[in-house]
Parts: C-alpha cells; structure tokens; sequence
C-alpha cells in the first residue's frame, strides 16, 4: 500500500518539543514553578528560540503553562471545570465561589457584530455592562453584556449612580423582564489589553470567547461577550441547549 500525502509530511520541529517539553512538566517540574528563561530552554534542549517559543505557546493554549506580569512562565494547575449555563443567569451577583461581579455599567453603541444581534437596537446607545466572573477566589472570565433600553424600560426612573450600583439595577430590571431562552457560540480568541489586565493574562494570551444572546417574548432582551481563561478554565454547559462550536479564527490563523 502506497503512502499517503499525510503520512509524507514531517512533524514540525516545534510539535516534536512541546512532546518532549510536555513530559519535562511531568517530570522535572511542580505547578507553579518558574521555567528557566527561553535562552536557557532552548540550550537545555538543542533547539532554536523561535521554535522553543511555538512549542510554550503551543503548551500554554492546552493549559500546561502560564505567563504572569512581572513573574515568567509558570507550571499551571489543572483546568478549573466552569459552568457557563448556571453563572450567565446569575444577574444579582453575590458572594458565592461562582459568581459574576458587577464592575461598570455605561451607555454607548454596541460593537456592530453585537448590534446585528440586537433586534432594532443597530444604531442606538445601549447599556453596557461590565462583570468580572470569580470562581474559588480568582478572576476567570470578563463580560461585557449590551442591553438595549427597551429591554429595561423601568431603569430611568430607578436612582441609580454609576458604577456597580448602576450595573446591578441593569441587571435587576433585565432580571425581572423573564428569558424565554438564549443561543450560544464558542471560538478561540487573543486576549485584549483591558481583558488581560484583568484576568492577569499578558495582551494576546489564548482566550475562549463566549458570545451568548438572550431572548424574551419581544426579541433579543440582551448579548453577552464573555472572556474566559483558556489556560485556566475548561467550560461546561450542561443541558443548556445546542452549542455552536466556531473554527472563524483558526480559520484566520491558518490563513
């Protein structure tokens, strides 16, 4: 039997380290422990910096490793499981291991992929609110969730100053409008500045992006972006309906 044309192609250097790099973890490393400097890994194993530094991006976007501001690259803990379903419809917040923290809340126009999905709202200002979700004590996600005025039509008339206080009167009035359900989509995205810095990650770092639309009898009551911790998280979603798994940035990366 001939060979086939997958079969011809080489493994690329890099895949063949993170192989070996992988098993180094395993053996000579504990999580949490510093890796030497790129100049001393790729010494240690014979190979060029550019192909060491795939190999550590490789390792970090399947959640081996870790880069941390002003620490290095780090051995990481295994995945925290995070149920996306369940903290989505947690609007009020709270003090529990699993919440979503509210942290802004301003009024503008929606990015224009988030306004297509907002029923009659391209155009105008919404709100936009910011939450940080928490889980066992660390900031995993960051959300940036676009309500339409019309979803919250009592919020005018609520005192409410800006601020966390503003974002949880937001979150009350949606609360009270009702969910009759929502659709999802996951892609791999790169971290932005405002994002990295808080979630602790460096801008560009592998992320999970989390677009999620909220529908009430009227239409679509609201859109959520919500940024997750590749290396940190491994998200699940219970029996919250179908989930549209999107390749668009690989797709991109590959182009």
């Amino acid at each position: 039997m001939g060979t086939t044309q997958l079969e011809s192609v080489q493994e690329p250097k890099y895949w063949h380290l993170k192989t070996v790099l992988s098993e180094a973890l395993d053996s000579d490393f504990a999580v949490g422990e510093i890796l030497p400097n790129e100049r001393d890994l790729a010494a240690r194993f014979g190979v060029a910096r550019a192909t060491l530094r795939q190999a550590l991006e490789q390792l970090e976007l399947e959640g081996r490793l870790q880069r941390r501001r002003g620490v290095g690259t780090t051995v990481a803990p295994p995945r925290v499981g995070v149920a996306v379903a369940a903290a989505q419809h947690d609007w009020a917040g709270g003090d529990s291991d699993e919440a979503w923290q509210p942290v802004e809340c301003t009024t503008g126009k929606a990015p224009v992929a988030v306004a297509a999905m907002l029923d009659g709202a391209a155009g105008e200002d919404v709100h936009v609110v910011r939450r940080i979700r928490v889980t066992r004590g660390q900031s995993v996600a960051a959300e940036l969730l676009y309500v339409p005025r019309s979803s919250v039509p009592e919020l005018s008339a609520i005192d409410a100053p800006s601020g966390p206080a503003r974002a949880r009167s937001v979150l009350r009035e949606l609360h009270r409008l009702g969910l009759d359900g929502q659709d999802r989509s996951v892609e791999l995205g790169s971290a932005r500045a405002d994002d990295a810095k808080e979630l602790d990650r460096l801008p560009g770092a592998p992320v999970l992006v989390v677009t999620t639309r909220y529908f009430a009898v009227s239409g679509t009551a609201a859109v959520s972006v919500a940024t997750y911790r590749a290396d940190t998280c491994r998200l699940t979603f219970g029996d919250s309906g179908a989930l549209e798994i999107s390749h668009e940035e690989q797709e991109r990366q590959a182009s």
